[in-house]
């Protein structure tokens, strides 16, 4: 199988850990990156030069081939494509109406924007959870007169680690939660290099952030799961992982035992044997200063969660700490895991049009 996909705002923070991600991937070959006006018609290294935010070094595969325009050559870029992942940086209309366009030319878009999170027929998926909400698909294409494009969103970064946990813990019927997610600088797709002001630092506001945390989960879950959630989101200085620190009521209060037991069992996708799910999704530590952002942000690639301090609360039932990295889990690689699981289940298939 070689599916071949395109970026969308490849020379971003998101788009450069799409390509970190997809260099070895057994299924998707990157064939095309696109971006800004300002880097068009550059190789791939010409325009990143002095931007390139990760560790890693730039592919070699990627290096040279030749940055397109976003819209303008859109129809070269679906003659050569089978899916976009999409990671522009844009007003929210111009993103929707360029996702469409694309769609509506037979491209399967796998988008990391909040553009089309809230479009009725748009499933927004974190695919160890709600999974049956792929078949929105199919309403979305008859709606639209799609053939084989289509757009499926993901989530918002900062909501990964929690809503996967209480998942695994849906039959206690979480009623109540609370939730203050501590978030790292690459989500605002900055290093402490291009912005100092945050070293040494902490803002206690993330503008749109706590809405999107207290809405997403309820339509990632749709009827599963209902509780009333209260966030608060603060920029803290550290490079990757977004930590929460959660307390939370249930219908029916579980024991220590049967949470970690839930967590410990709970991995649906595993017989799908995707590649880029973790093996062990949730890892509970129990020594009382774990998680750690530099220890813990890269268990399972990236891709996995880390759980730990449950203890008992006074006002809620428990309380616990959660840990994800955000442009791997919750930007990048949680947007491939999704790809893989629309081609898994024949939504994308090698040359579609």
């Amino acid at each position: 199988m070689e599916i071949k996909v395109g970026i969308l705002g490849a020379t971003g923070m998101v788009g450069q850990r799409f390509i970190e991600l997809l260099t070895k991937h057994p299924w998707f070959k990157v064939v095309c990156v696109a971006a800004s006006p300002q880097s068009v018609g550059k190789t791939y290294e010409e325009a990143v030069l002095g931007r390139w935010k990760l560790k890693s070094m730039i592919p070699d595969n990627i290096k040279g081939l030749i940055v397109r325009r976003v819209e303008e050559d859109i129809e070269n870029i679906v003659r050569d494509v089978d899916l976009v992942f999409c990671a522009l940086d844009m007003e929210k209309e111009d993103i929707k109406r360029i996702e469409e366009k694309y769609a509506s030319l037979g491209v399967a878009v796998i988008s990391n924007n909040s553009a089309h999170r809230w479009s009725e027929d748009v499933p927004m998926i974190i695919p160890e959870v709600n999974p049956h909400q792929i078949q929105r698909i199919d309403t979305q294409r008859q709606n639209r007169g799609w053939k084989n494009g289509l757009i499926a969103v993901k989530s918002n970064c900062s909501i990964q680690s929690y809503v996967i946990i209480f998942t695994a813990l849906k039959i206690f019927n979480p009623k109540k939660i609370h939730v203050v997610s501590l978030q790292a600088i690459s989500g605002a797709g900055k290093t402490f290099t291009d912005w100092p002001d945050m070293i040494d630092n902490v803002i206690p506001y993330i503008g749109g952030e706590e809405a999107k945390s207290e809405k997403e989960p309820l339509k990632i879950w749709g009827e599963t799961i209902k509780p009333i959630i209260s966030a608060t989101c603060i920029r803290i200085p550290v490079t990757d992982g977004h930590m929460v620190s959660v307390s939370v009521s249930f219908e029916t209060k579980p024991s220590k035992e049967q949470i970690l037991k839930c967590i410990n069992d709970f991995n649906p996708l595993s017989k799908l044997k995707l590649p880029s799910s973790p093996k062990t999704l949730i890892q509970y530590i129990e020594e009382e200063n774990r998680p750690q952002s530099k220890l813990d942000r890269d268990y399972e690639n990236g891709m996995g969660i880390t759980m730990g301090r449950l203890q008992e609360d006074i006002h809620f039932d428990w309380k616990f700490i959660a840990l994800a990295h955000n442009t791997i889990r919750g930007a990048a690689g949680g947007a491939i895991l999704m790809a893989e699981l629309l081609v898994k289940k024949g939504y994308v298939q090698e040359h579609t049009r």
